[in-house]
């Protein structure tokens, strides 16, 4: 089975967790308020394409990332570079950072646990219409 969608919006890579205190005064840990606003709206946009029932099995997981394209890089001839696929994105965030924030808002939504993804294919773009796009496969369970 095959699942594809698109996640419109400037990606959010996942941020440093941030420590903080609780009532009782023990240190916590927390989610930056931009990556867990993200991870919130990939649930969002994740539950109107989910399977009736959650994921089982090994899942193959690819995502192209497609950032905002820099005022630096918005002349004509490295637009067409851009729309060729050779000026592509070689500045933080790494596609590792990235792809955490979607598979963190995934759990629960496809799966069950990220820990099922068993093959990753991450890309980064840039693009005059930043998106996220997802394509999961698996096989149907019983």
């Amino acid at each position: 089975m095959k699942i594809l969608f698109e996640i419109p919006g400037d990606p959010v890579a996942q941020g440093r967790p941030r420590a903080g205190k609780s009532f009782t005064g023990k240190t916590v840990l927390y989610d930056p308020t931009k990556s867990r606003d993200f991870k919130s709206y990939v649930r969002l946009v994740a539950a109107q394409h989910a399977p009736a029932k959650l994921i089982e099995g090994p899942i193959h997981f690819n995502v192209d990332f497609y950032r905002s394209v820099p005022k630096k890089f918005q002349t004509k001839p490295k637009l067409e570079l851009i729309e060729k696929g050779l000026l592509l994105p070689t500045t933080k965030p790494d596609v590792d950072n990235y792809i955490k924030g979607v598979k963190d808002g995934l759990n629960k939504v496809m799966w069950h646990d990220d820990s099922q993804v068993v093959s990753l294919n991450v890309r980064k773009f840039y693009s005059m219409t930043p998106r996220v796009v997802v394509h999961i496969t698996y096989l149907e369970g019983d």
